[in-house]
């Protein structure tokens, strides 16, 4: 039914040249959906996917079992999209299309769980029968979403048993994390979004051949897959200040486990410390020194004639969210003043980047001005350095303590 596209070139030697029609897939750019949806092509047209953030798939399923990878079916693998990425640079998966029968497709991502997105309606189809018959794309969805509401409903079932949670070393990561019901920021008694529900999952992750393993990591709905893009990872530049710029550039970012994220300092004097949605602008964990620390880079005062710019590098070991802000003081907050950056910040909930944002400035910085955050003139923490691996298994830890 399907070829990819370097088959398609082997055969060339073999049957006549057919150029087809090429039809253009995004996938993602407008939510949970493929658009357009639905398309009708013909033997010898080609069909390419563009992915946009932030993880999808293209899977083959059947319309008998819409939301399950197919017998021999092609699998585009997730594709993590950065929400930096240009239109030009988003990667692409082809496939060839060889006769008119039905070709069923879907997103796996979280697949089998509430959060699946193909039980979201995340689905798409090629020459599939008209509205009103048995094989129409509508039915196709409404199967779909049919998957979606059961896995739904068996979670929401499997929530009210009441059960002893089982007994966890101190090395496990830890089952199911719900959202509370409210939440107030750290001080100034603004009421914050709650957190959202968070599960750790067990996933195998292949690449290729040679790149073949197993991670845990913490999911939310909506959050990006856990595989990357290569097994060591994405480059993830981002530029703290510059010349009358207070903010970080790009200010949030999609990153995958194994991604590095690059802090490039440039113009006067700037930091980047992790810290918590209802915290913005203080350490994470601050106070707490059983806690996991966070990352907390030195100031690096750059002249404004400089092009040399000095660097942080942290490296990603989970989906969770990862907030971090400036903590440059003089002469006012620059936490307070906006300053903030976010990884994996899930942007369709109430905790986005903008909300952080927003309840960083409404704080204005004023009590961790009060508190142990150190200062622009004081000595840096031992912990800053101009470059920084964080191990695995505390990124774990402490981000599970903060966030298709």
């Amino acid at each position: 039914m399907f070829s990819f596209t370097t088959l398609s070139m082997g055969l060339a030697a073999f049957a006549p040249l057919v150029l087809g029609a090429v039809h253009d897939i995004q996938v993602g750019d407008t939510g949970l959906e493929y658009s357009p949806q639905a398309i009708s092509a013909q033997p010898g047209d080609q069909v390419v996917f563009h992915f946009h953030p932030k993880n999808h798939t293209v899977s083959q399923s059947s319309f008998a079992d819409p939301c399950g990878l197919k017998d021999g079916g092609f699998h585009s693998g997730f594709m993590p999209v950065a929400a930096n990425v240009s239109m030009d640079a988003l990667p692409t998966f082809t496939v060839s299309v060889n006769d008119t029968s039905p070709i069923w497709v879907y997103c796996g991502q979280a697949a089998g769980t509430p959060a699946s997105h193909c039980g979201a309606g995340m689905v798409f189809a090629i020459n599939c029968g008209a509205d009103g018959s048995p094989n129409s794309f509508t039915n196709f969805k409404n199967s779909a979403l049919a998957i979606g509401a059961a896995l739904s409903s068996s979670a929401a079932a499997a929530s009210t048993v009441a059960a002893p949670p089982p007994a966890q070393s101190n090395n496990a990561a830890p089952t199911v994390t719900d959202a509370s019901p409210t939440v107030t920021a750290a001080y100034g008694g603004y009421t914050v979004p709650p957190a959202p529900a968070a599960s750790v999952v067990t996933a195998a992750i292949t690449l290729d051949s040679t790149s073949v393993w197993t991670t845990v990591y913490t999911s939310f709905e909506n959050s990006p897959a856990a595989t990357p893009v290569a097994a060591e990872g994405a480059v993830h530049t981002v530029v703290v200040g510059g010349t009358g710029k207070l903010f970080f550039d790009p200010a949030n970012i999609t990153a995958a486990p194994r991604d590095t994220v690059v802090f490039q300092f440039q113009q006067k004097n700037h930091s980047v410390v992790q810290s918590s949605f209802p915290d913005p602008c203080r350490p994470l964990n601050a106070g707490n020194s059983s806690a996991p620390q966070a990352f907390i880079s030195d100031f690096f005062a750059v002249p404004d004639n400089s092009t040399d710019f000095p660097t942080f590098s942290i490296t990603v070991n989970d989906t969770t969210p990862i907030w971090a802000y400036c903590r440059q003081k003089a002469p006012t907050s620059h936490c307070g003043a906006g300053m903030v950056f976010s990884i994996n910040a899930i942007e369709s909930g109430p905790r986005n980047f903008a909300a952080f944002q927003a309840l960083a400035e409404q704080l204005n910085g004023t009590a961790a001005a009060a508190l142990a955050s150190p200062s622009s003139t004081g000595t840096p923490p031992p912990n800053g350095a101009p470059s920084l691996r964080v191990p695995s298994a505390l990124m774990l830890l402490g981000l599970v303590a903060a966030f298709l």
